[in-house]
Parts: structure tokens; sequence; C-alpha cells
């Protein structure tokens, strides 16, 4: 679905670094009266009624309900509804690159005046650093993260003799191994029908797509870190050592689970996924870091994640907050989040947790899964995004499709993908450095 994206009277023309910081409503702290304060909260996360059920038991004075909503572009596009009307609930569980996009319409406020110093702490810098704009400015508090990393079939990596790549060019030396071992396998595929998965490579090359400069945009979809990712994957593309089937297909489900494929570019979530995609082959894989572009470092990128925000509509700002800090934050709700709604924590202490003492099912034979995941955590890269994630994401999945599928040129998808979203953002007035 694409985004209602009306930019409210206040960002006309141009979202800047201190647009970000100076638009919102006038509500500083929290005007509630006599009674307790009722609180309401958009999240689609699994359990969190039963997360919430712990801090209403214990807060009396502020309840909040929780009303269950569709994910991704649904949820913004009718978060974005309701403000228009007034109406937008107190909190609302917003994904990392949609949050500037519900501040370029006004929806979020900035918390930084009413989160503690020590809230920042709690998370890993490129973590919280997905949750500011405009310098200062908070608009939300980190919920879950989607570190990358990388996962094999350990089997058929000890039947074929292949070492686990720790760097991208081992990455393609193992590719063609296999290919040379046997020619019905492939190591992995290019799949260009989830955005994120491309969005985190680009991030563990050091690219940032959306940067501010003063009153300017700069879009750098296609800087060098960006070009290097495509131009390596397109290159294994096109000598046909990788496949370019997409992912969660039939196909693809049946080349994990029959071990035509036998390694998967995914993040800590992935277990899930493959439960249901490879069910004959639980107990076969194992996890890994990401492969590094250089020897030696400890980078990731991030695939998926959200955050707790709270909007401009609240009359009740501080008390959001006051929940909204104990849900991503209290150790508490932190392990009710994992054992309810199964996600992976933002919270570094939560990371390695006792609710996460034990591997996800499917990894029982990797019982250090989530240690390793943490220390992969703690390299996540920063991420920059802006204001129509969604049409960069879109013309992503059509220009890269068409290339994969062709086993084409990478580089001049990459060039319609930055071409789309600064002409995109232009139309819609923001000011963008050519």
């Amino acid at each position: 679905m694409k985004l209602h994206r009306t930019l409210v009277t206040c960002l006309a023309t141009t979202l800047s670094a201190a647009a970000l910081a100076g638009c919102g409503g006038s509500d500083d702290g929290d005007s509630s009266g006599s009674g307790p304060v009722d609180l309401s909260y958009w999240a689609w996360a699994p359990g969190m009624e039963a997360v919430v059920d712990l801090w209403n038991e214990a807060n009396p004075e502020i309840q909040v309900t929780v009303r269950e909503q569709a994910a991704g572009d649904d949820l913004v596009t009718r978060t974005i509804t309701a403000a228009q009307a007034g109406e937008a609930p107190d909190l609302v569980q917003a994904e990392y690159q949609a949050i500037p996009t519900l501040v370029s319409n006004d929806v979020l406020a900035d918390i930084s005046g009413e989160l503690g110093d020590e809230v920042a702490e709690a998370f890993a810098p490129g973590v919280w650093q997905q949750v500011t704009l405009g310098g200062e400015a908070v608009y939300a508090v980190p919920q879950d993260s989607g570190p990358m990393m990388f996962y094999y079939r350990q089997d058929l990596f000890e039947e074929f003799g292949l070492e686990v790549p720790t760097t991208w060019d081992e990455f393609a030396d193992t590719a063609r191994a296999l290919r040379e071992a046997d020619p019905n396998r492939y190591l992995t595929t290019f799949s260009a029908n989830d955005a994120g998965l491309f969005a985190g490579l680009a991030q563990e090359a050091g690219a940032q797509w959306w940067t501010t400069e003063g009153d300017t945009w700069r879009v750098a979809i296609d800087d060098e870190a960006t070009r290097r990712v495509a131009d390596f994957w397109g290159g294994l593309v096109a000598e046909d050592v990788i496949s370019n089937e997409p992912m969660y297909t039939p196909a693809w489900n049946q080349a994990l689970n029959d071990g035509s494929q036998i390694a998967w570019v995914s993040a800590v979530w992935a277990p899930g996924t493959l439960t249901t995609a490879a069910p004959d082959t639980e107990g076969l894989w194992a996890m890994a870091p990401l492969p590094q572009w250089n020897a030696g470092d400890n980078a990731t990128g991030s695939w998926g994640g959200s955050t707790t925000a709270v909007t401009n509509d609240s009359e009740h700002r501080a008390a959001a907050v006051e929940f909204a800090t104990w849900l991503n934050t209290d150790p508490e709700a932190l392990a009710a989040l994992v054992t309810e709604g199964g996600v992976y924590p933002a919270a570094t202490a939560a990371q390695t947790g006792d609710a996460l003492a034990e591997p996800p099912a499917y990894f029982a034979n990797q019982p250090d899964f989530y240690a390793l995941a943490a220390e992969i955590a703690t390299g996540t890269a920063p991420a920059a995004w802006g204001p129509n994630v969604n049409v960069a994401y879109a013309t992503f999945n059509d220009a890269f499709g068409q290339a994969a599928e062709s086993r084409g040129d990478f580089a001049a998808a990459l060039t319609t993908m930055q071409q789309a979203t600064v002409e995109d953002m232009e139309s819609h007035g923001f000011q963008v450095a050519r």
C-alpha cells in the first residue's frame, strides 16, 4: 500500500533537522486530571496484552489499553489518517524506517525532554541512532531489533569441506566451490522481494541513505558503500554461483528444505522462518556472524525491528513516556516481551538475560545462539532513514527484481532507485541536494 504522505503546514516545503526538532504539539507534559490516566496503544507484536497486564497491575494510576493492528505500511497509513483527524492513539508501535514518515506528518512527539539520560545507554548506539532525528530530538524508544547474521547447513558444509566465510571475498569463493562440487546446489540466493535485506547489507558496508544538512536532505542510496554491495551481489548472480529465486516462495522453501540452498543471510528472527520453510532440517543449521568487508571487523546491519513512539495527540505525554520506557527497559517487561511475543529485545542487557538463556528450539544444537547474537548486535551499524522509505523500497522491488531475474545490471537498478526516491521527495516539497 502506498503511504498517504500529505505534509502538515509546519512542514509544507522542507523537513529539515531544525523542523524535525521544532514541529509538534504544544503539550510538553502530562495533562492528566483526576482519576487514573488511560492510554491507548496501537501495536501488532503478539502477546502484547499479556505484557501490558503486568504494567496495569502494578500501576493503577496509569492504565494502558492495547489495540491490535496490522503491521507495516497499513499501520503507518492508519496512524497518519487518525492524526489528521486529531484521533491518534497515545502510543504506537512503529518500525524504525517509518519514524521519519510519521514525523514528517507531525504524528510523533519529540520525547527527549521526558526521557532520562540513562535510557539511551540501554541500547547499542546504532540502534538508538535510529530513533533520533534533527540532532537532539528523540521520537521513540527502541523495542526490538534485527541484527543480521549468517545461517548455514552445518552438515552440508562439512560434507563438501566448506569453511564458514568470515569475509565477503570468502563468501564468494565458498559459493563458487559449492557450485563446482555440486551443480545442483547453491550457497544462497539474491532476493528482491524484501528491500530490508539489501538495506541491512548496505548499512553493514557503511551506507547512509538519507541525511540532512540544514534545510536540505541528501539522498545517497547510490553511494560508494551501496554500489559495492550491489556490484558484489550482481556479480555473483550474473556468474550463476548464487540463485536468483525470490524468498518466501514455495520454490525457495523447498530449496531450503531439500538442501539445494544451503545458507541464508538473514537476521536474528530467522529461526521462526526456517521452522516453517524447512521443517525437515531442524537441528542441522548453525548461525555465525555476517561476513565482513574487512577481515577482523565486527559490523552488521539491521533487518527489521520496531519502537514504541508517543504521538502528538496524546494528552498524557509524560505518562506515555513512562510506560514506553518501562516496556523496553524494565527486566520483567523485557522478559515478558521475549516469552509472550517472541521478540529479540533492543535493550542490550536483555539480550543475554534469562529469557534468552536457551536457544530457539530449531537451533537446539547451538546452545550459544543468543550469546553469539548479542555479541553480533554490538556491532550494529547506524541506519539513516528518510520520509519516503516506502518509495525507495517499492522501486527496489521492481528494479532489482528485474535485474535479478535477468541476471542483469544491478548498478542500473541502483541508479533507478536513487532517482525515483529523489524525484518523489522533490514532488512533495522536500529540498534535496543534487
